[in-house]
Protein backbone atom coordinates (compact mmCIF):
# COMPACT_ATOMS: atom_id res chain seq x y z
CA UNK A 1 0.00 0.00 0.00
CA UNK A 2 1.31 3.43 -0.91
CA UNK A 3 -0.12 5.41 2.02
CA UNK A 4 -2.05 4.45 5.15
CA UNK A 5 -4.90 6.76 4.18
CA UNK A 6 -7.17 5.55 6.98
CA UNK A 7 -4.65 6.70 9.57
CA UNK A 8 -3.56 9.88 7.79
CA UNK A 9 -7.14 11.09 7.23
CA UNK A 10 -9.19 9.45 9.99
CA UNK A 11 -12.14 11.88 9.91
CA UNK A 12 -12.93 11.46 6.20
CA UNK A 13 -12.42 7.71 6.60
CA UNK A 14 -14.89 7.62 9.51
CA UNK A 15 -17.37 9.65 7.45
CA UNK A 16 -17.10 7.12 4.61
CA UNK A 17 -17.76 4.31 7.08
CA UNK A 18 -20.76 6.24 8.44
CA UNK A 19 -22.25 6.49 4.94
CA UNK A 20 -21.98 2.72 4.58
CA UNK A 21 -23.56 2.19 7.98
CA UNK A 22 -26.42 4.57 7.13
CA UNK A 23 -27.04 2.74 3.88
CA UNK A 24 -26.99 -0.72 5.43
CA UNK A 25 -29.34 0.19 8.29
CA UNK A 26 -31.78 2.54 6.54
CA UNK A 27 -32.61 0.94 3.22
CA UNK A 28 -35.07 -1.58 1.93
CA UNK A 29 -32.58 -2.72 -0.72
CA UNK A 30 -31.57 -6.34 -0.43
CA UNK A 31 -28.05 -6.90 0.98
CA UNK A 32 -27.11 -9.23 -1.89
CA UNK A 33 -28.27 -6.69 -4.47
CA UNK A 34 -26.02 -4.08 -2.85
CA UNK A 35 -23.08 -6.50 -2.82
CA UNK A 36 -23.53 -7.29 -6.52
CA UNK A 37 -23.66 -3.57 -7.27
CA UNK A 38 -20.47 -3.01 -5.26
CA UNK A 39 -18.74 -5.91 -6.97
CA UNK A 40 -19.79 -4.71 -10.43
CA UNK A 41 -18.53 -1.14 -9.84
CA UNK A 42 -15.30 -2.51 -8.38
CA UNK A 43 -14.75 -4.64 -11.49
CA UNK A 44 -15.33 -1.62 -13.73
CA UNK A 45 -12.87 0.42 -11.68
CA UNK A 46 -10.25 -2.33 -11.31
CA UNK A 47 -10.12 -2.20 -7.51
CA UNK A 48 -8.66 -5.55 -6.48
CA UNK A 49 -9.25 -4.99 -2.78
CA UNK A 50 -12.96 -4.26 -3.25
CA UNK A 51 -13.38 -7.11 -5.76
CA UNK A 52 -11.99 -9.52 -3.19
CA UNK A 53 -14.01 -8.10 -0.32
CA UNK A 54 -17.37 -8.05 -2.11
CA UNK A 55 -16.82 -11.50 -3.60
CA UNK A 56 -16.19 -12.78 -0.06
CA UNK A 57 -19.32 -10.97 1.17
CA UNK A 58 -21.45 -12.60 -1.51
CA UNK A 59 -20.06 -16.00 -0.56
CA UNK A 60 -21.01 -15.29 3.06
CA UNK A 61 -24.55 -14.66 1.76
CA UNK A 62 -24.33 -18.14 0.17
CA UNK A 63 -24.48 -16.79 -3.37
CA UNK A 64 -23.44 -19.42 -5.92
CA UNK A 65 -20.04 -19.04 -7.55
CA UNK A 66 -21.72 -19.17 -10.97
CA UNK A 67 -23.75 -16.04 -10.18
CA UNK A 68 -20.75 -14.26 -8.71
CA UNK A 69 -18.70 -15.08 -11.80
CA UNK A 70 -21.57 -14.02 -14.10
CA UNK A 71 -21.31 -10.43 -12.85
CA UNK A 72 -18.41 -9.86 -15.25
CA UNK A 73 -20.74 -10.25 -18.24
CA UNK A 74 -24.12 -9.77 -16.59
CA UNK A 75 -25.71 -8.36 -19.77
CA UNK A 76 -25.34 -11.77 -21.44
CA UNK A 77 -26.28 -13.86 -18.43
CA UNK A 78 -29.63 -15.16 -17.28
CA UNK A 79 -28.35 -15.40 -13.68
CA UNK A 80 -29.96 -12.14 -12.58
CA UNK A 81 -33.55 -11.05 -12.06
CA UNK A 82 -34.96 -8.09 -14.01
CA UNK A 83 -34.63 -5.93 -10.86
CA UNK A 84 -31.00 -6.97 -10.39
CA UNK A 85 -30.31 -6.31 -14.06
CA UNK A 86 -31.78 -2.82 -13.68
CA UNK A 87 -29.52 -2.19 -10.67
CA UNK A 88 -26.47 -3.46 -12.56
CA UNK A 89 -27.31 -1.34 -15.61
CA UNK A 90 -27.71 1.70 -13.33
CA UNK A 91 -24.37 0.84 -11.72
CA UNK A 92 -22.65 0.72 -15.09
CA UNK A 93 -24.14 4.05 -16.20
CA UNK A 94 -23.46 5.91 -12.93
CA UNK A 95 -19.94 4.49 -12.63
CA UNK A 96 -18.89 5.23 -16.20
CA UNK A 97 -20.74 8.55 -16.66
CA UNK A 98 -20.11 8.50 -20.39
CA UNK A 99 -20.62 11.96 -21.83
CA UNK A 100 -20.69 13.37 -18.31
CA UNK A 101 -24.33 12.59 -17.64
CA UNK A 102 -27.01 9.94 -17.24
CA UNK A 103 -29.60 9.82 -19.99
CA UNK A 104 -33.33 10.11 -19.39
CA UNK A 105 -33.73 6.63 -20.89
CA UNK A 106 -31.25 5.12 -18.40
CA UNK A 107 -32.98 6.90 -15.53
CA UNK A 108 -36.41 5.69 -16.68
CA UNK A 109 -35.13 2.11 -16.96
CA UNK A 110 -33.85 2.16 -13.37
CA UNK A 111 -36.92 3.99 -12.09
CA UNK A 112 -39.12 1.22 -13.52
CA UNK A 113 -37.76 -1.20 -10.88
CA UNK A 114 -36.91 1.14 -7.99
CA UNK A 115 -39.12 3.60 -6.20
CA UNK A 116 -37.66 7.01 -5.44
CA UNK A 117 -36.04 6.28 -2.06
CA UNK A 118 -34.68 2.94 -3.24
CA UNK A 119 -33.20 4.57 -6.33
CA UNK A 120 -31.52 7.29 -4.27
CA UNK A 121 -30.22 4.66 -1.81
CA UNK A 122 -28.90 2.63 -4.73
CA UNK A 123 -27.22 5.69 -6.20
CA UNK A 124 -25.62 6.58 -2.85
CA UNK A 125 -24.30 3.00 -2.65
CA UNK A 126 -22.85 3.31 -6.16
CA UNK A 127 -21.30 6.69 -5.35
CA UNK A 128 -19.79 5.32 -2.16
CA UNK A 129 -18.26 2.21 -3.74
CA UNK A 130 -16.84 4.37 -6.52
CA UNK A 131 -15.17 6.55 -3.85
CA UNK A 132 -13.79 3.45 -2.08
CA UNK A 133 -12.56 2.12 -5.44
CA UNK A 134 -10.72 5.33 -6.16
CA UNK A 135 -9.00 5.22 -2.78
CA UNK A 136 -8.10 1.56 -3.25
CA UNK A 137 -6.70 2.09 -6.73
CA UNK A 138 -4.89 5.35 -5.91
CA UNK A 139 -3.18 3.89 -2.85
CA UNK A 140 -2.65 0.39 -4.30
CA UNK A 141 -4.56 -1.39 -1.56
CA UNK A 142 -4.33 -5.17 -1.87
CA UNK A 143 -6.91 -7.74 -0.80
CA UNK A 144 -5.73 -10.02 1.97
CA UNK A 145 -8.61 -12.24 3.03
CA UNK A 146 -9.16 -12.14 6.77
CA UNK A 147 -8.08 -15.24 8.60
CA UNK A 148 -10.64 -17.17 10.55
CA UNK A 149 -10.56 -16.28 14.19
CA UNK A 150 -9.64 -19.10 16.46
CA UNK A 151 -12.27 -20.30 18.86
CA UNK A 152 -12.07 -22.91 21.55
CA UNK A 153 -13.25 -25.45 18.96
CA UNK A 154 -10.81 -24.49 16.19
CA UNK A 155 -7.69 -23.57 18.18
CA UNK A 156 -4.86 -26.11 18.09
CA UNK A 157 -4.85 -28.38 21.09
CA UNK A 158 -2.39 -27.34 23.77
CA UNK A 159 0.42 -29.73 24.40
CA UNK A 160 1.65 -30.51 27.86
CA UNK A 161 5.19 -31.33 28.73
Amino acid sequence: MRLPYTKLSPKPYEAMLAVGHALSTNTALEPTLLEYVKLRASLLNGCGFCIGMHTAELKQHHEPDTRIEAIKDWQNSDAFTPRERAALAWTDVVTRLEGGQVSDADYAAANEYFQDKDLTDLTFAIAQINAWNRLGVAFAVEWNPPRKRETAETAPAATTA
